[in-house]
């Protein structure tokens, strides 16, 4: 008798893989049928005769097996397979493959993906700013990351620095804390904050949940308030401080192709561009202008339809547009920065900040949560273990709820936590012992709803 493997999914006139493949097949994610092979597999499992099994003759052995080939998903992480390099194994990944070392397509993978660093150009160093009181804004959210770069800038560059912080309503009281200790002790930064109204929050939070089924809209909302401050002060630079793990889990969710993050230093590309701009009467952008004005561009009127055709679509990013929306006037403010800088150039550059690089080669995690303890008054989480997410109650609902749409292939997004604990322990951000202790008690991998849910719905409904 014959099966559609486990993990392959007819969706309309083709088979969806919702896993991870070996290399070289590990974007090989989907199979165009025929109308015969088609009616075959709406047939399966059964047995198929001499005829059919020459219609399905390519789909044999990968797409389609015999019974005693069927895979199955495992249901917790003590059945799971794990890679022999790091932590990703086949239950919080399900889908996931193995090379005949034990490796897992992200270890297979290292040599090809050591130089994808940031889908928006790396800059370490700032010169200061003769046109603002700020050389460099950051969106502060009291987490492990965030917090290291601003002391990154401030204490260490001696920068002027601009802090923003959205006061979500899930925002940890060790965050709280983290901020208050930070603004002790950075006395160069300038901080902000900004708190939506629930009324309108609740509308895009209802959206989300239904889109998503989370209510998590970080940075993308807080880019939307604090856009228009960041061109009215003239700021020169916003910088990301996301480590490597969560910039390269783009390219194995298939969210940004390998150009993408040489765009910003491919001067042909960027002089296409430019040619565009002085022909409509604007000035030329520079280094990162052009990935602020994409960004923004996208959360103020959506996704770009050449975007749509190249494939390489962000479902978190979209959701969270389609829900900030839900407050029409919520945009407008954007929309007007957005054309006023891009008239007058005065676009602050989307840049990130190579955290390996400023460590010396890895940026270890428990290295950097030392530093800002006592660098920043930066307060850890009662699971000190915990790296990922630091910030916010509700990071194992958003794990949690990417994990069940893709383990149940409702989503074809692997859940970004998964790809960056398993990155961070390929490249020794954490050990694997570590990654491992943390896999198992605090992260969101569960089939069954975890409480920290009622957190969100209890908001959205009060």
């Amino acid at each position: 008798m014959y099966h559609l493997q486990n993990r392959w999914k007819l969706e309309n006139k083709r088979l969806r893989y919702y896993g991870l493949r070996n290399k070289p097949h590990m974007f090989e994610n989907s199979v165009k049928l025929s109308s015969d092979q088609m009616n075959i597999v709406k047939k399966l499992p059964c047995d198929l005769s001499e005829a059919e099994i020459k219609t399905v003759k390519n789909l044999l052995g990968a797409q389609i097996v015999d019974s005693t080939h069927v895979k199955h998903a495992p249901y917790s992480l003590s059945e799971a397979t794990f890679c022999k390099n790091c932590v990703a194994n086949d239950f919080m990944i399900p889908g996931i493959e193995f090379d005949e070392n034990g490796l897992c397509p992200i270890c297979q993978t290292v040599e090809e993906t050591k130089f994808l660093k940031s889908v928006v150009p790396v800059k370490n160093t700032f010169e200061r700013s003769k046109k603002s009181r700020f050389d460099v804004g950051v969106f502060y959210t009291g987490g492990k990351d965030s917090t290291y770069l601003l002391y990154y800038l401030s204490k260490v560059l001696g920068l002027r620095v601009l802090a923003m912080t959205w006061e979500i309503p899930y925002m940890s009281e060790c965050a709280k804390k983290s901020i208050d200790g930070a603004k002790k002790s950075l006395g160069s930064v300038e901080f902000i904050s900004r708190k939506v109204a629930d009324d309108d929050l609740k509308k895009i939070y209802s959206c989300l949940y239904a889109l998503s089924e989370n209510t998590c809209a970080c940075p993308s909302l807080a880019y939307v308030l604090f856009y228009p401050e960041l061109v009215a002060n003239k700021v020169p630079y916003f910088a990301a401080g996301n480590e490597s793990a969560q910039l390269v889990g783009l390219y194995y969710n298939h969210m940004a192709p390998k150009l993408a993050y040489s765009f910003g230093d491919n001067k042909f590309l960027n002089f296409l561009v430019n040619v565009g701009r002085i022909l409509t009467f604007r000035p030329p952008l520079k280094r990162g202008q052009f990935h602020t004005l994409a960004t923004m561009k996208q959360l103020a009127y959506g996704d770009n339809p050449l975007k749509k055709i190249s494939g390489y679509t962000n479902a978190l990013v979209g959701n969270v547009t389609t829900a900030i929306h839900e407050v029409p006037e919520m945009v407008k403010p954007l929309r007007r920065a957005i054309r006023r800088s891009s008239r007058s150039g005065n676009i602050p550059a989307f840049v990130q900040v190579d955290f390996n690089d400023i460590c010396g080669g890895v940026y270890d995690w428990k290295k950097i949560k030392r530093t800002i303890m006592t660098e920043c008054g930066w307060v850890p989480p009662d699971e000190f273990d915990k790296g990922l997410h630091t910030s916010c109650k509700i990071e194992k609902c958003k794990e949690y709820s990417q994990f069940k749409r893709f383990y149940e292939m409702r989503s074809d997004m692997i859940p970004f936590s998964a790809l960056e604990i398993s990155l961070a322990c390929r490249d020794g951000a954490i050990t694997r012992d570590d990654a491992l202790a943390e896999l198992k008690t605090s992260l969101g991998f569960y089939l069954e709803e975890i409480p920290e849910c009622a957190i969100m719905k209890e908001y959205i409904e009060k």
